[in-house]
């Protein structure tokens, strides 16, 4: 049987400056300095909007625009959805004429607005923002 080997003394400064090194080059490639105006990146947010009126509508999607390119983050859109047609038929008199009817319809128009690489600047730039009456908003944060 042979006795464990003792290592010698040169093997020993040489895994010592070894892992002083590793130490050193981890701690300065490790270390990011994150200044002020480096903001931290959120995930990607979905924009549904819908409105009866397609002007309104356009003009609340190029309020969105400004402000998330403004703060910088990437946007995909405004994409045009399909629109929601809901048809009424009502008759004209009550009791009578039944062939009578008049025919009315609902025109829901909808667009969707993706943007990645947003920040918290675009987060709060969004809730401040004032749009116009008549557009209900969706937004889904992932």
């Amino acid at each position: 049987m042979n006795p464990p080997k003792k290592p010698s003394k040169g093997t020993k400064k040489a895994t010592a400056e070894k892992s002083d090194k590793d130490i050193a080059e981890s701690a300065v490639s490790g270390s990011s300095k994150k200044t002020k105006g480096e903001d931290k990146k959120v995930q990607s947010i979905r924009i549904r909007l819908s409105a009866f009126d397609h002007i309104v509508l356009d003009e609340a999607a190029a309020k969105i625009l400004d402000t998330a390119e403004r703060s910088g983050a990437v946007v995909h859109g405004p994409t045009p959805l399909p629109t929601k047609i809901r048809k009424f038929t009502v008759q004209r008199s009550t009791f009578k004429h039944k062939d009578a009817r008049d025919q009315y319809e609902m025109r829901t128009h909808r667009r969707l607005i993706d943007l990645s690489e947003t920040t918290f600047n675009t987060i709060e730039s969004l809730q401040s923002l004032s749009l116009p009456s008549g557009v209900d908003i969706e937004i889904k944060m992932g």
